[in-house]
């Protein structure tokens, strides 16, 4: 019986200031999240970056200079059976809801590199339902790499 071997590449550029981020656990994370859903090759480029960057990205591909959590992309095509992804991440909105909802930087970075994946894998948080599963399935996966409840964690505003 013939098995293909998982290869997931990832590669993380912080680009803003990231002294409280670990970037080993992200790619471990990011990992963690395509071999769950069988993606098997898989290359994820993971982008840190601040406000001002993120705007400037959400201008570029959604028309408005919004400032969000986290942008992702699949690129590959539709013919390559490897999975390309981009998940750019505002660590700037990650401090201030660390800082809202009593838990780290780290934490609340993995949350949203989780959603972005998640997003790429075929999740969608458009209706109370979906959002719901998708929620889920984020604190599951983040309970599991050693985070807690990170989306369900207690709030403070």
């Amino acid at each position: 019986m013939s098995r293909t071997r998982s290869i997931i590449s990832v590669r993380l550029d912080c680009e803003s200031v990231c002294d409280d981020i670990d970037p080993l656990t992200l790619k471990r994370l990011a990992r963690q999240v395509c071999r769950r859903f069988k993606t098997g090759r898989a290359m994820v480029n993971i982008f840190v970056v601040d406000d001002k960057t993120i705007r400037s990205v959400h201008k570029k591909f959604f028309g408005t200079a919004k400032t969000t959590d986290v942008v992702s992309y699949d690129l590959s095509g539709p013919l390559e059976k490897s999975k390309f992804f981009d998940v750019i991440i505002n660590v700037e909105q990650a401090r201030r809801q660390a800082a809202k909802r009593s838990h780290s930087a780290q934490a609340e970075t993995a949350l949203y590199l989780v959603h972005g994946l998640l997003h790429q894998l075929g999740f969608d948080d458009a209706t109370a339902a979906k959002a719901w599963r998708m929620h889920r399935q984020e604190d599951e996966i983040l309970r599991e790499a050693g985070f807690g409840n990170v989306y369900h964690s207690t709030r403070k505003g």
